[in-house]
């Protein structure tokens, strides 16, 4: 073995500088012309478009039970209904209106009542948590009947 035969370390390889005149061919290991050939070429990732194409979300803004939780304004029902499917002395509320089918829940609530003045009412009915129209108020007292409203429990 002598000193010119040893085999050099690598310690001191460079990367190929490519794309900067002769030695590789044509395009110097940059393939076809266009975008890609250029210097500076980084292609835009698809998912960059797929993003771009979902609406902005804004947030839920400073109220987030008008802005999230979806508002359901009173169910008008009338008196006709009422008087249908109701006896003398029964309980009027917005769950007995649920239970009967008069009224359907909202996300698995009970949703605020408005009782309309349209029709009559002959029977003695209790109104419980349910709003009345002055027009149907005059006809459940001309009737004898009451309406009591529960405050919410307070914690």
């Amino acid at each position: 073995m002598q000193l010119h035969t040893i085999p050099q370390s690598n310690n001191f390889k460079t990367s190929r500088r490519v794309g900067r005149g002769g030695k590789r061919g044509k395009t110097s290991g940059r393939g076809g012309k266009g975008q890609t050939a250029r210097a500076g070429n980084k292609p835009r990732p698809e998912w960059r478009d797929i993003i771009k194409k979902f609406p902005k979300r804004r947030g839920y803004g400073r109220n987030r039970s008008r802005t999230v939780v979806p508002q359901v304004s009173a169910i008008a029902v009338d008196l006709d209904m009422i008087s249908a499917h109701f006896k003398d002395g029964d309980v009027v509320s917005g769950k007995t209106l649920a239970a009967k089918g008069i009224i359907r829940k909202v996300s698995g609530r009970v949703p605020q009542v408005k009782i309309v003045g349209d029709g009559t009412l002959a029977k003695k009915l209790s109104f419980e948590n349910v709003s009345l129209s002055a027009s149907a108020k005059e006809k459940m007292e001309k009737a004898g009947g009451s309406m009591t409203l529960r405050k919410p429990k307070s914690k």
